[in-house]
């Protein structure tokens, strides 16, 4: 399946891309904008949060990674 080509240039998302809301239980974390080494930009969400399992508060490492498809392969 061919990769679909990413809509917008680096610049527009630089200058209008802002962080998104992102809740996880419940809790409200905020994913930055982010131009990855790789190339790519998206968003990127790093933080901790707790979470209750059977009665019992675990706590937990969030990692994650909004990149836009095609995006690393967008002209300057």
């Amino acid at each position: 399946m061919a990769k679909a080509p990413c809509p917008i240039t680096r610049a527009t998302f630089v200058e209008k891309a802002t962080p998104l809301k992102v809740t996880i239980n419940g809790q409200d974390l905020l994913a930055e904008v982010k131009e990855f080494s790789t190339g790519s930009f998206g968003w990127y969400l790093n933080g901790k949060t707790v979470i209750e399992i059977d009665g019992k508060a675990v706590s937990v490492q969030i990692g994650m990674n909004m990149t836009i498809v095609g995006s690393k392969e967008t002209k300057e």
